[in-house]
């Protein structure tokens, strides 16, 4: 490829290198000039343009992009198509991003022009979330290096999407009288979100006295019970484990397993145990595990859902990035002035799941009402489609499938709670949960029977947030009465993911302290639609 500046009158072939504007329009970047270009720019009183020849084997940025992406195996990956010398590439299903370092910096090495790009390795997505970019950096490339290139892609495969398998998860929890049986019940609870995000759930759970012999007959039993799908132990003890021969490891043994490990350079989650029996993994769950905070026990059950094999060689090399919270008796290396965060990234969750009980028993769905010619949930979603939000979530429960269907089409990620009767907490903790919400820098909480939010109240709320640096709570309010939506920083995620019940997030704003900035939406902040009546008068018609 030969780059530099050359006259118009022989630059028919050329790839413009920058935008050319003239009276009548404009050309644009790595646009191939033509016969009828080169007339329109002479007229213009243009001589000379950057632009750049490609050479016999020279391959265009598009083309370059497109080849590379052809040889990555398509499996459990979606590729856009090739624009600017870009292709970007997704997954396709839930599961575990796994990347060969070695490979990626082999591909970035053949030449500065080919670029790769992918999250890091053993990362949890979600299907459509964006996983690697192919960059070529010039304008063309020589096809040698691309066909070289090619062929180390083919050789090594530098990354896959691991689609989350089924598992029969059983769970064991030993009892001592100084364990209160509410958080017992409450490790569950965060053992199901934790399995839901994963495609999976809690097949049984059994509950024995924290002692050798009755953990292993437990294990024992649970071993004998036929399954469909691959069977998946997890032990949370009453009491932390301090040896290898402790009562879980211990049991593990007794129950005809072996020990992997005992331990891990992953904190939180250094006291977790991996032991199997055959192929079935058996996980002592470290004490963390009780809270629904990212913790060594998230990574192992990460690999061994997605189809993964870790042993003892794959724990201990955990130890990079596995310190996962900072030790408040240290000094805090963030006690230097933070980073400006103008774009504080904020994902919206939309609350679609309710039982809808004061429309009556066995009524028609509120969320399936009508309004502008279209089902209320679509309309909601599509309004927070439409906004500046990073991503959309909707957290379905009641009737599922016709909520799901009425939300096909639209950019917008379900989040099934299966937990959905317990009430409104379920469903803040399902949709925080989800990987879309879990990476912002704040969450937008909306209710989808809310008809008089519009797109322009949600970029109201995040522009807000973002004046914030994302260190604020920002509500919608009306005439200084508070209401929805509201939108939460990452620093309240874990208090979101502890409710219980049927309550909201009003409790935390009430007790963060944390700024609060309200924003005026009006009379919209406080109009939901929670029966027939309110339906009608608000101009819906009810239909489903």
């Amino acid at each position: 490829m030969i780059f530099g500046e050359f006259d118009v009158g022989g630059a028919e072939g050329l790839v413009l290198a920058h935008s050319v504007k003239m009276p009548d329009g404009s050309l644009p970047k790595g646009h191939v000039v033509d016969a009828a270009d080169v007339e329109r720019l002479k007229g213009s009183g243009i001589e000379k343009i950057v632009a750049a020849r490609l050479e016999d084997g020279d391959l265009g940025e598009d083309e370059a992009a497109a080849r590379l992406s052809e040889a990555i195996a398509p499996d459990h990956l979606r590729f856009s198509e090739a624009a600017t010398g870009r292709v970007n590439i997704y997954a396709a299903a839930d599961g575990l991003f796994v990347a060969d370092r070695e490979a990626v910096d082999r591909l970035n090495r053949i030449d500065p022009a080919i670029t790769l790009a992918c999250l890091a390795d053993h990362t949890h997505v979600s299907a459509g979330d964006m996983v690697a970019t192919f960059k070529i950096i010039p304008l063309a490339v020589p096809g040698a290096k691309i066909n070289a290139a090619r062929a180390e892609l083919r050789a090594t495969g530098p990354f896959q999407v691991k689609p989350f398998a089924d598992h029969a998860v059983s769970l064991i929890a030993t009892e001592l009288p100084s364990l209160k049986v509410s958080v017992m019940d409450k490790t569950a609870r965060i053992l199901e979100r934790r399995l839901a995000a994963c495609g999976n759930r809690l097949l049984r759970e059994r509950r024995v006295p924290h002692e050798t012999k009755a953990l292993a007959a437990s294990i024992q039993d649970i071993m004998t019970i036929p399954e469909k799908a691959p069977k998946l132990v997890i032990v949370f003890g009453a009491s932390a484990v301090i040896d290898a021969a402790d009562v879980i490891p211990q049991a593990i043994r007794e129950a005809g397993g072996r020990i992997l490990s005992v331990g891990m350079p992953v904190d939180p989650g250094n006291l977790m145990v991996l032991g199997s029996i055959g192929e079935t993994y058996v996980v002592g769950a470290p004490g963390c595990a009780r809270s629904p905070k990212e913790n060594g026990f998230d990574w192992v059950l990460d690999r061994i859902l997605a189809g993964e094999e870790p042993g003892a060689h794959e724990v201990t090399g955990m130890g990079v990035g596995g310190l996962l919270m900072e030790i408040q008796s240290r000094p805090q290396p963030r006690d230097v002035p933070a980073r400006k965060r103008a774009d504080a990234s904020v994902a919206i969750v939309l609350l679609a799941a309710g039982r809808a009980r004061r429309m009556g028993e066995g009524g028609q769905h509120k969320l399936l009402a009508e309004f502008d010619g279209m089902p209320l949930v679509r309309r909601s979603a599509s309004i927070a489609v439409a906004s500046r939000a990073l991503s959309v979530s909707a957290v379905t429960g009641h009737r599922r499938a016709e909520i799901e269907a009425a939300l096909e089409g639209l950019s917008v990620q379900p989040v099934f709670n299966a937990d959905y009767a317990s009430g409104m907490a379920s469903s803040l903790a399902a949709g925080f949960a989800h990987a879309h919400a879990n990476g912002a820098d704040g969450v937008l909480v909306m209710l989808a029977d809310m008809p008089g939010v519009s797109t322009a109240d949600l970029d109201h709320l995040i522009s807000a947030f973002e004046q914030t640096e994302g260190r604020a709570i920002v509500r919608a309010v009306s005439g200084g009465k508070r209401g929805n939506p509201v939108i939460l920083p990452r620093s309240l995620y874990h208090a979101v993911l502890s409710l219980e019940g049927d309550v909201g997030a009003r409790h935390i704003v009430e007790t963060a302290r944390l700024p609060v900035v309200d924003v005026d939406i009006g009379e919209s902040a406080h109009l939901d639609v929670d029966t027939p009546e309110a339906i009608a008068a608000a101009g819906g018609i009810l239909k489903g």
